[in-house]
């Protein structure tokens, strides 16, 4: 099942100790709501890899409170997230 594989994903690779609870809230209003993510969740959110950004959005996608949600837009969103993460952390700061 699906569900099992996204639960080992994160458990084998300690995401969610990874990743400060602050930058996993924006992280997921970024993609399940309305809101945008900063430079330096992007970064973490980076570091964890994108298996683990794909199996975390699954796995809350399977959750029965999110049933309502539209997949293939959260997916879209999920994508958009993680590119415009990629941006900022591929593009040199401003400051430097």
């Amino acid at each position: 099942m699906a569900t099992k594989e996204n639960d080992q994903i994160i458990k084998e690779n300690n995401c969610e100790t990874k990743m400060g609870l602050p930058c996993v809230l924006e992280a997921f209003t970024s993609i399940f709501n309305t809101g945008s993510i900063s430079n330096k969740c992007c970064g973490e959110l980076v570091v964890l890899g994108k298996v683990f950004h794909s199996a975390l959005v699954k796995r809350t996608l399977e959750n029965p409170l999110f049933k309502d949600l539209n997949p293939a837009t959260i997916i879209v969103k999920s994508i958009q997230t993680w590119n415009n993460c990629l941006a900022l952390i591929d593009s040199p700061s401003p400051s430097a």
